[in-house]
């Protein structure tokens, strides 16, 4: 071997000795951060004691019932040990218990949610539940007609699987106030909610939404039905008035005594916007019984016009293909 080879050797095994070390360093220091991170996490996380609180257990000696029901709901089952539930216990909702302690008599010194104003009390709830489908909540229907969170929902007996509802079902709940939707879902023709297939909520946010109604998708009425009746969404060559104008022209979302949740029987129906007497030359609710009343017998103006959602056909200007 000559000198200048071993020259290059010891060069080159001296380099990958350097940066061996140098890795091993780097991978220490990273260990170090990660195991230090660690700690400052689980200290962060450790449950705190602010002043003036006392501890689930200490409520607990008097109202063992009430927590029974809070750890059997969903509150109970999903606690995250780093949200104030956790942390604080009954006292998250309800206030700091040291005054409580001092005087049970005095009903001043806890958050007491039946005798809050509606208002307060659902100020309680939004500071854990301000976002999602709770974002609309403040200005919305429910909320100006001084309902709260606790109109609807029990935290400490409720009788639903999930939500924490006053009721065993969601429609059962809507229905105590919005008896006459209620009613319509009962009818031949309806929404299949009593089935279990959809719920009030599946185009309802009962916590408020952008529009009037509530609607979860977009803020027109067609918006919500054509997210599922994708077929009817459209565009369409030749588009019917009626459903661009709006689908409850001619549909109740809730539930109807007629055919596919028309609000009126077919022809009557469609003689609401079509009231010309050339087709075919009379009404058909108030037809004269002679030949030309063959065409209405057991028939409806689908019969022809099938197409009463839009047609793309280029011969479908008049809907029937």
């Amino acid at each position: 071997m000559t000198a200048r080879r071993f020259l290059f050797c010891v060069a080159t095994l001296t380099y990958l000795l350097a940066l061996t070390l140098a890795s091993a360093a780097v991978t220490a220091d990273a260990q170090a951060a990660s195991a230090s991170a660690i700690a400052l996490d689980a200290q962060t996380s450790a449950p705190a004691t602010p002043p003036g609180y006392v501890g689930t257990d200490t409520c607990v000696a008097c109202h063992e019932d009430q927590q029974h029901g809070y750890e059997a709901g969903p509150h109970g089952k999903t606690a995250n040990p780093r949200s104030p539930a956790a942390r604080q216990g009954c006292e998250s909702c309800h206030g700091p218990g040291e005054r409580h302690i001092d005087d049970p008599s005095n009903d001043t010194t806890l958050r007491k949610f039946a005798k809050m104003a509606p208002r307060d009390v659902s100020a309680t709830c939004i500071t854990c539940h301000a976002g999602g489908s709770h974002a609309a909540w403040q200005g919305s229907p429910h909320d100006t007609r001084n309902l709260s969170c606790v109109t609807c929902h029990s935290v400490h007996a409720p009788r639903s699987p999930s939500a924490h509802l006053k009721t065993n079902t969601e429609v059962e709940l809507c229905a105590t106030c919005h008896r006459v939707q209620a009613n319509k879902l009962k009818r031949v023709s309806h929404m299949p909610v009593q089935e279990g297939k959809l719920q009030c909520s599946s185009c309802h946010n009962p916590h408020g939404s952008t529009n009037v109604k509530q609607l979860r998708v977009g803020n027109w009425i067609n918006e919500s039905c054509v997210s599922c009746h994708t077929e009817k969404r459209g565009p369409f060559l030749f588009e019917h008035a009626a459903g661009r104008e709006s689908c409850v022209s001619c549909h109740d979302p809730h539930g109807s005594s007629n055919d596919r949740l028309l609000v009126a029987k077919v022809p009557m129906l469609c003689q609401r916007c079509h009231i010309g007497t050339r087709h075919p030359s009379t009404l058909y609710d108030n037809v004269a019984v002679e030949a030309k009343t063959v065409r209405i017998i057991g028939r409806g103006c689908v019969n022809c016009h099938s197409q009463v959602h839009g047609s793309n056909h280029p011969s479908g200007q008049a809907l029937i293909r």
